[in-house]
């Protein structure tokens, strides 16, 4: 008996099934249609004059023309280069290696031996200290890491030397002034701190506004003991135009001489950019 009850319970079933989608189906259609009838509506609104004036002012296939910055390619290397590098070894450059040390060495001599210090001090009201001999020579030292990593792997490979040849001259003059070899060895070790501190520093700086700049400048050089604004204020114009200068040097001048001239601390009619003499080499890189 129950067996009829669950054959006719089927058979209604698989009648009312494809009922049942059928009518879904319409269902599905007459919402779709309303969907399209409420778009043409829109479409028709927006093809209005106002609508189409509105379009017209915000809405144009015409691309803005910006001039961007050229960018320095990436040197390609091959794989071995590559493997070679990555175990701490340096791969063969594009200039001779002994010649890019000596050209450090030259651009470290500049830093030292062409930046009047007594001036800086007088100017800045620093100490006569082996401390604030450090603070002016390392922003100079970066200046010029800032302008020779823009060449590449060779320039990578100076900045190397040219902040070894900082160390050396460090660690010698302060075997001059007679400062014991505890005592030297923790004054070597707040300074390397100050200085890799000092590089993230003066990057801010110089990629941010003039107010970074000051701040990094009064926090690293000054010491946070400055109470002039004047003496923040030529101490920023001095980086930025020293940084300018350094930018219109040629990259392969610096990598075989690194003979840099600083601009002077205080200039009365100080241009934009001076035209800098191309420098003279032979062969050897002297």
């Amino acid at each position: 008996m129950y067996r009829r009850v669950l054959q006719c319970a089927a058979r209604s079933a698989s009648v009312a099934g494809p009922a049942c989608r059928v009518s879904a189906r319409c269902s599905n259609l007459e919402k779709q249609e309303a969907c399209i009838s409420r778009g043409l509506v829109a479409c028709q609104l927006v093809d209005s004059p106002s609508w189409t004036q509105w379009r017209t002012l915000h809405r144009t296939r015409e691309l803005s023309t910006v001039k961007e910055t050229p960018q320095t390619t990436e040197e390609e290397v091959g794989a071995f280069t590559k493997l070679i590098e990555a175990m701490g070894f340096t791969g063969p450059l594009k200039y001779n290696k002994w010649k890019i040390k000596i050209a450090a060495l030259r651009m470290y001599t500049c830093c030292v031996e062409r930046v009047n210090y007594d001036e800086f001090f007088e100017k800045c009201s620093l100490p006569d200290t082996l401390n604030s001999w450090f603070l002016v020579a390392e922003l100079h030292v970066w200046m010029c890491l800032v302008r020779m990593r823009q060449e590449g792997r060779a320039g990578k490979y100076m900045c190397r030397y040219l902040v070894h040849s900082m160390w050396e001259d460090v660690e010698q003059r302060s075997k001059i002034m007679g400062i014991d070899a505890v005592e030297r060895k923790e004054s070597m070790k707040v300074m390397t701190e100050t200085f890799y501190a000092a590089l993230f520093g003066y990057d801010e700086g110089i990629l941010s506004h003039d107010r970074v700049l000051a701040a990094a400048l009064w926090r690293i050089l000054f010491n946070r003991q400055c109470e002039d604004p004047q003496q923040l204020e030529l101490m920023v114009q001095y980086v930025r135009k020293q940084m300018q200068y350094i930018d219109s040097l040629d990259g392969e001048d610096l990598l075989l001489t690194g003979e840099v001239n600083w601009r002077p601390l205080v200039e009365e009619n100080a241009q934009s950019i001076l035209k800098v003499s191309t420098p003279t080499y032979n062969d050897a890189g002297l």
